[in-house]
């Protein structure tokens, strides 16, 4: 199986940066999709961006839209979430997620096969 290790969550003020990596143990994936997805307290798992391994399209969802950018450097099998203009409403553990194929449905939960511990984002007001 694929291995996904998140790193770089925080504790951060309202208006901060931070970025997420998501790397991956194995090349199984080189041909997949990874995308971040996250979860507040009393919520559901939601997505917030996807992007096919090795370039291609990439998705961002509305609440996030403008404020973050996900990116990879496929060598490492690593893929990033640079989070700029952080709100309170960012709290959550984010969660990385991969697949060994396709990108359909990127945003439902079901469609990935491996997921990581996640990583926890906090922001204050």
């Amino acid at each position: 199986q694929v291995d996904l290790v998140e790193s770089g969550g925080g504790s951060v003020q309202a208006g901060g940066s931070l970025r997420l990596s998501c790397t991956a143990s194995e090349y199984t994936i080189s041909t997949g999709f990874m995308a971040w997805f996250r979860q507040a307290p009393g919520k559901e798992r939601e997505p917030v961006a996807g992007i096919y391994v090795g370039g291609g399209s990439r998705y961002v969802a509305d609440p996030v839209k403008g404020r973050f950018t996900i990116s990879q450097d496929y060598a490492k099998l690593t893929v990033y979430l640079q989070m700029d203009s952080l709100m309170p409403e960012d709290t959550a553990m984010y969660y990385c997620a991969a697949r060994n194929s396709g990108g359909s449905r990127w945003a439902e939960t079901g469609v990935y096969r491996y997921w990581g511990q996640g990583t926890q984002v906090t922001v204050s007001s």
